[in-house]
């Protein structure tokens, strides 16, 4: 490690970053503890709860689609301020309303919140993080959203336990924690955005949007913090002259030969990522296993061992990603995926009844899942583009990967209704295959490579 690196401010701004991801996670998980008490209340059938489940995407979609030119604009840190704000309004307004068309339209402001944080969070970590270590920095990123997902689950059994003791007396905390409980775990989001909100004040801009835009002393500033006065001057000059070597006209470039390609392949595996069933298990994990048999508060108690282990399998993906590359991760754990997928349908197909049987193969799900394609997507989308659009290319990624869970948390109910459980997973299953082709004859490896260096591939391409 250069001796005049800051790692500890280095590691401290990651975290930051990564708080974006915890508030996306959490949003995100929280949905599956609510959805059978909100779809009683308001007397929802398949297609309305899945719209409840699915206009957040909707926010998401929105909010991805701007966010882009806005990092670009505005620069990352005041993108981050926009979506921990728009997170924490969010959380009140599902709180506090009155009506099933207003929680859908607090939703959609969370899912806003999810979009925006998507693209601006990675993006800044990858922008104050060195080449060797940028990899498992990114994916802290990743970490935050699985810890985000298990502090929801964790969340609604306390919420749902808090609500058959019968406690409350103030009328306002029975409504919230009580009788409409949902209302509290929605809510509840609310402490983590506003705390996220606080502290960006007091982190810097990303030194290479500071490059991007001429502001080259604050620029300098801050790459002397992170990485040494030499370091810091080497980089200057090599985002400068990036910059420099490359057109001027914003989103065109996208489209240059090479960038396409780039461009293609983000899209591509953003969205397939989705397919291939992974949110159905946060969306309607407590669903799942209520179909095997499951009490509510067991499906809760489950979905809070399958959240413990994607925090772990995450940590274990970090430790790999720059250690054997993005590539060897993408094979190993896409194909695991694959077996397990066509083993959770067999296990439905079969009818066998012990929801243990199923916990383990979802557990065996998740792991695959959370040390591969997990990981990796938000490393190769956050690195991938050349920095002048790099916000803008990593919105139409994100709006890939957002069109992709808006579908799937939007017909996963009709889907496990009219075509079986068993059918379900074997059609993620085969969303795999294609996966693993893209990545083995498109995608390069990128593990140990400068922002630059990877722009450059590109251009040989």
């Amino acid at each position: 490690m250069n001796q005049k690196e800051n790692f500890k401010y280095i590691i401290f701004l990651s975290v930051i970053g990564a708080i974006g991801g915890f508030l996306f996670g959490y949003d995100v998980a929280v949905i599956s503890g609510t959805i059978e008490q909100v779809a009683k209340q308001f007397g929802l059938d398949n297609v309305s709860t899945g719209w409840y489940v699915g206009c957040a995407l909707i926010g998401s979609i929105i909010g991805v689609a701007f966010a882009g030119k806005i990092s670009d604009v505005l620069g990352r840190k005041w993108t981050m301020l926009l979506a921990a704000t728009l997170f924490t309004v969010s959380a009140a307004g599902c709180m506090f309303v009155n009506s099933f068309e207003a929680l859908i339209w607090a939703r959609i402001l969370g899912g806003m919140g999810i979009g925006v944080a998507s693209v601006v969070s990675p993006l800044y970590i990858s922008e104050v993080s060195p080449a060797r270590f940028r990899g498992t920095l990114v994916t802290l990123y990743q970490l935050a959203i699985t810890v985000g997902i298990v502090a929801s689950y964790f969340a609604n059994a306390k919420v749902l336990s808090l609500a058959t003791s019968g406690q409350f007396e103030a009328e306002w905390t029975k409504v919230i924690f009580q009788t409409e409980y949902w209302r509290g775990m929605l809510g509840l989001c609310g402490v983590p955005s506003f705390l996220f909100f606080l502290i960006i004040f007091f982190i810097p801009e990303s030194p290479r949007w500071q490059i991007s835009k001429n502001n080259l002393e604050a620029a300098e500033k801050t790459l002397t913090q992170l990485f040494g006065a030499q370091e810091a001057q080497e980089q200057m000059e090599n985002t400068k002259k990036s910059i420099s070597n490359k057109e001027k006209s914003d989103w065109r470039i996208l489209f240059q030969p090479g960038y396409r390609t780039a461009l293609f392949i983000g899209m591509s595996l953003a969205i397939l990522g989705q397919f291939m069933g992974v949110n159905v298990i946060f969306y309607y994990g407590p669903i799942i296993f209520k179909e095997a048999g499951m009490a509510s508060q067991g499906s809760l108690d489950f979905q809070i061992v399958i959240g413990v282990v994607n925090v772990l399998s995450t940590i274990l993906g970090m430790y790999l990603v720059d250690k054997i590359g993005r590539k060897q991760l993408v094979y190993v754990g896409v194909t695991g995926m694959f077996a397990m997928l066509i083993a959770i349908g067999a296990y439905f197909y079969l009818q066998f009844n012990n929801p243990n049987i199923l916990l383990y193969l979802i557990i065996g799900y998740i792991f695959f899942c959370a040390i591969s394609i997990c990981v990796v997507i938000w490393v190769l989308i956050s690195e991938m583009y050349p920095v002048k659009v790099r916000g803008l290319a990593m919105s139409m990624a994100g709006f890939s990967l957002w069109i992709g869970s808006y579908l799937i948390g939007q017909l996963t109910p009709v889907l496990l209704e009219s075509l079986s459980p068993a059918i379900s997973f074997w059609i993620f299953a085969v969303m795999c295959i294609p996966y693993l082709l893209i990545t083995r004859f498109y995608v390069p490896e990128t593990t140990g490579k400068s922002l630059e260096e990877i722009e450059d591939i590109w251009i040989a391409h």
